[in-house]
């Protein structure tokens, strides 16, 4: 994983590959019909099909990402100094030799792990699947691959599978499980990818002889055996293959991965395998887009604290407070959220990481109902605004984000999720549905809030301090089909006046 704003746009834009770069960086992008060499099934399904495919995906909308590798061992620390970056690029930002980066190897036993204890996590913070770094950049495996001996089964001291021990746990928790493959970037094997980072030199942009040798040849003897192995050792899982950072995939070179990909009509994958193939979902990384994109699936995924990888040295953890307004943000503009772990070497995941996806199940295990299965506002101004006099570093004019509340949507509900506490009044104007009702998703009994309409709008009484610090729900109830019921009249003022029941003809 990396910023692929700082990352992509040299390497893609010098490749002449300007649509590539703004699709994996979650922007939309207008294309015309693409031939591929082979057809995917995302070219060949019907509508429904491709609902039905992704309809656990989108009804899930939080899941868990887990960085951990060979990188967990220096952490960010290379020859006794900090190298810059995340702590999974550490191979590349530090010009690592290959054999001196597979010397960690024998380094690498994190007795720590418990699959069950990380699952376990996953489910407590509400997280309804998991993406697990089955390969990063640095080429090691950390499943057991007879395609290629560097990972970590046959190369360390754990001589276990940590995929294999997860897919287990997930099946027993009910947890899905998916598998992050870099299928373009490998340091360690002759060929794989790479990208530019301080004087590497073009094409290859290698530093070690060791690296050299032909992508395509890379590609056929250990990307498409690991991803067989990775499709085929785990039952049911992968539910998701999770690609990332393509530079040197053609569309026949990634026909050939798609060809294997189509041998399991269920799976979903992601937008970053190159070679033209869009695949299930765009991925914008590290921020949330503004409005979303309408009528497409998409997720968000981010860090807790600055790297993916663990790395000692960062503490810069984002708050429970940041953490759980991204969730919310998300699934208010019809996304998935995708909050990353990174566990040290020994298998540990950060005390402070525990922390906050503990604080975030909280809140979930009250307010789940407003983001599970919902879909995007039928509002949108309350997201913020873009800035007319005032432009990002694209040149464009610059979004200037609200948090006083957001909604997510159901069949015969609308949440508005109050991130700033309005008082004892929350006014809606130009409501697209008919409310028959209101409560607190806090309040157990659900007690009916006071509602008044006039030809402004809507407003709700509520009481004078909010439930929950960071976000308290409120829902607006649309399954009546008479006229709306109303209060005339002031709602403000009593501090009970949220608990006054709304009249009934």
């Amino acid at each position: 994983m990396h910023n692929l704003r700082l990352v992509l746009a040299t390497v893609l834009l010098a490749a002449g590959s300007s649509s590539a770069f703004a699709q994996l960086e979650g922007a939309a992008v207008e294309t015309g019909p693409v031939h591929h060499p082979v057809p995917a099934i995302q070219d060949t399904e019907t509508p429904a099909q491709r609902a039905e495919r992704m309809r656990w995906w989108r009804e899930a909308r939080f899941g868990m990402f887990i960085h951990w590798g060979l990188y967990a061992v220096p952490a960010g620390r290379w020859q006794g100094k900090q190298v810059p970056g995340n702590a999974e690029w550490i191979m590349n930002g530090a010009s690592i030799p290959v054999a001196d980066y597979k010397a960690l190897a024998p380094r690498f036993d994190p007795v720590g792990f418990n699959a069950h204890d990380i699952v376990a996590l996953a489910r407590s913070a509400g997280m309804k699947y998991i993406i697990v770094t089955a390969k990063h950049h640095d080429g090691f495996a950390m499943f057991d691959s007879a395609a290629d001996p560097f990972n970590v089964v046959a190369a360390t001291p754990f001589d276990r599978d940590p995929l294999r021990e997860l897919a287990e746990e997930c099946r027993r928790q009910g947890i899905k499980l998916g598998f992050y493959y870099s299928q373009d970037q490998d340091y360690t094997a002759p060929g794989g990818g790479a990208y530019k980072t301080g004087d590497h030199q073009p094409p290859s942009y290698h530093w070690d002889k060791a690296q050299d040798g032909d992508f395509a040849t890379y590609v056929h003897k250990k990307a498409i055996p690991q991803l067989r192995e990775l499709l085929t050792h785990y039952g049911e899982f992968p539910a998701v293959i999770w690609f990332d950072t393509p530079k040197d995939m053609t569309p026949d070179l990634a026909g050939e991965i798609v060809a294997l990909l189509n041998q399991h009509p269920n799976l979903i994958w992601n937008n970053r395998l190159g070679g033209t193939y869009e695949g299930d979902i765009r991925t914008p990384e590290q921020y949330i887009p503004p409005k979303g994109f309408p009528g497409e699936d998409w997720e968000s995924c981010m860090t807790i604290n600055d790297s993916w990888g663990f790395r000692a040295d960062d503490h810069n953890f984002k708050s429970t407070e940041t953490l759980l307004r991204s969730l919310i943000d998300a699934a208010s503009k019809g996304g998935n959220y995708l909050l990353n772990i990174g566990p040290d070497a020994q298998g540990d995941v950060p005390p402070e990481e525990m922390q906050r996806l503990r604080e975030i199940g909280t809140w979930m295990s009250v307010n789940g109902e407003a983001i599970y299965g919902t879909t995007a506002t039928l509002f949108g101004p309350e997201a913020g605004s873009f800035r007319s006099n005032e432009t990002d570093h694209d040149g464009k004019p610059k979004f200037a984000p609200a948090w006083n509340w957001r909604s997510t949507t159901s069949a015969h509900k609308i949440y508005i999720e109050l991130l700033t506490w309005p008082g004892v009044t929350f006014h809606l104007e130009h409501v697209p549905r008919r409310v028959s009702g209101a409560y607190l998703l806090a309040d157990p009994k659900h007690t009916p809030l006071t509602i008044v309409r006039s030809s402004e709008g809507i407003d709700i009484a509520l009481p004078p301090k909010p439930p929950d610090p960071i976000a308290t729900v409120l829902v607006l109830d649309t399954t009546g089909t008479g006229a709306m019921c109303c209060v005339k009249g002031a709602v403000a003022g009593a501090d009970d006046a949220w608990r006054r029941r709304v009249p009934r003809p």
